[in-house]
């Protein structure tokens, strides 16, 4: 197996889109082998961010297409992160009319059981959590 690949914005968008036929085609070959496992690859959060952003505001892209194609590249057998807390800020992203970010913070609430504190109704339901 190949080392570890931390992943940028535009590898995905490429794969997705396909604008960019040179990019495209290396694209489909690196995601090829991260769903084999030949090569492994870690997606950060800010990426994870910045792609549902890119391919909703520039490429208008509809917030269910964008879960469904990005929940697919979660199940990639070489992909690694923190995964199932991406799957259901995704899934928290398609069902709720709120950000990206937004469905992160909550993600995290859910899946490691932390507190929210935020100003933000659509995160902390009009509740802070006093942190001092």
């Amino acid at each position: 197996m190949k080392n570890t690949a931390v992943v940028d914005t535009n590898v995905i968008i490429r794969y997705l889109v396909g604008d960019h036929p040179e990019h495209f085609h290396r694209a489909v070959s690196f995601w090829n082998e991260v769903k084999s496992g030949q090569q492994r690859a870690f997606l950060p959060e800010s990426v994870l961010a910045e792609t549902v952003y890119v391919l909703l505001k520039i490429y208008r892209v509809p917030r269910l297409k964008i879960a469904e194609n990005l929940l697919g590249l979660l199940s990639y057998k070489g992909l690694v992160g923190e995964i199932g807390l991406f799957r259901r800020a995704l899934e928290i992203f398609a069902a709720r009319k709120i950000d990206i970010v937004d469905a992160l913070v909550l993600s995290w609430a859910e899946v490691k059981g932390y507190q929210i504190a935020s100003f933000d109704r659509d995160v902390s339901k009009g509740s802070f959590h006093e942190t001092s």
